[in-house]
């Protein structure tokens, strides 16, 4: 069985390529294997022709006439299909052919829509996270027990469960990584490759690297501007789908960055319509036990995001979730592929043509028959 699913899956990647095959964008590894085929083909049906001539001339007096009036008297209409096993054979030369010379093509524009969001994860790296948060379900093994149950590595750990649901579905995500703390990081760009990212909050993740962090205060505000920033640069602003995931204890330094407040703030994010949404980690704190919450929730709301005072563990893994379920939307990606090989239709073309005139010849009495 799992034999002739990967046949299937096979198949339908080569009917896939066929449809992408450009026949005026072809070019040829071995063309001249091609024309010395051909050659050798024509010289072998040249020779059985001959050799046929030439016996039917020295057996003419025991051959066999059949009655004129046979012909005379016509055929079914369908009597050509007779012939099926050879036009099926013949039909599968010239893709013989084709894909012996070892086509390719240099290079292959490929333009493919995802369902999938632009998402840009931002994790507070302050030393406020160091606090304990209880998180059975998202703890990871770390450096040291008293390491792996501080809410910086519950958030890094919610994180990879996001990205971990965004790959196992029918998704592909643009995805960034910022670091922040007094000042905001970009660790990682937009990238497709979840596998990326995974690597980036392995990295961060690492108690050692926690304690290298130079900013250790906390400024909410510098790490939108830091995501809003990173979505202009990469020229996603005029894009649908964008979105900010926030993880935080939410214990700001100040409300006020630069002289602007959150709200000036938020206001970028939602010129640009892109929804933040703020998932507050702090053990056992409900909304409203931190100043800093009812300011940022009311900010990150008029964005169209949510705001998750996430005292629990399972408030994390439903805002995660919640999250998932909101990150729908399409991605269109360009793709680059050069020297492309384009053998496999061609080759599969031929083989279905010659197996269509075997079973033809061998299965179909009605091809057996004469005249």
């Amino acid at each position: 069985m799992g034999a002739l699913i990967d046949a299937l899956r096979t198949i339908r990647g080569q009917v896939a390529d066929w449809q992408d095959v450009d026949l005026a964008g072809l070019h040829f590894w071995n063309s001249h294997a091609a024309w010395i085929g051909q050659a050798l083909f024509v010289a072998a049906v040249s020779l059985v022709l001959l050799v046929r001539l030439a016996a039917g001339r020295r057996n003419t007096a025991n051959r066999v006439a059949l009655p004129a009036f046979i012909g005379a008297a016509g055929g079914s209409p369908v009597s050509c299909l007779r012939h099926a096993p050879l036009a099926f054979a013949a039909a599968g030369i010239p893709f013989f052919v084709l894909a012996l010379a070892d086509p390719y093509t240099a290079l292959t524009e490929k333009r493919t829509t995802f369902p999938g969001r632009r998402i840009c994860i931002m994790i507070d790296a302050s030393t406020s996270m160091v606090r304990w948060f209880e998180a059975p379900s998202l703890r990871q093994t770390r450096t040291g027990e008293r390491a792996s149950e501080a809410a910086f590595f519950t958030t890094v750990a919610a994180a990879e469960r996001f990205v971990h649901l965004r790959r196992e579905g029918r998704y592909r995500d643009l995805m960034a990584l910022v670091e922040f703390g007094d000042q905001a990081y970009v660790v990682t760009p937009f990238t497709s490759d979840y596998d990326n990212i995974l690597l980036s909050l392995s990295l961060i993740g690492d108690f050692g690297e926690f304690l290298r962090f130079p900013d250790q205060g906390t400024i909410i505000a510098r790490a939108v501007e830091q995501g809003t920033r990173l979505f202009e640069t990469f020229d996603f602003l005029d894009a649908s789908g964008n979105i900010l995931v926030l993880l935080s204890d939410g214990e700001d330094a100040g409300v006020i960055t630069k002289g602007r407040s959150v709200t000036d703030v938020v206001n970028g994010a939602i010129a640009a319509k892109i929804p933040i949404y703020f998932i507050r980690v702090n053990h056992n704190k409900a909304l409203g036990a931190i100043i800093p919450d009812a300011v940022w929730k009311t900010a990150v709301e008029r964005t169209g995001g949510k705001f998750y005072a996430a005292a629990t563990e399972q408030t994390i893994l439903q805002a995660i979730r919640d999250v998932d379920r909101a990150s729908t939307g399409r991605i269109d990606i360009t793709e680059y592929v050069t020297q492309q090989p384009r053998f496999g239709p061609f080759a599969l073309l031929a083989l279905a043509c010659w197996s269509a005139a075997l079973v033809s010849r061998l299965a179909v009495p009605y091809c057996r028959t004469f005249p």
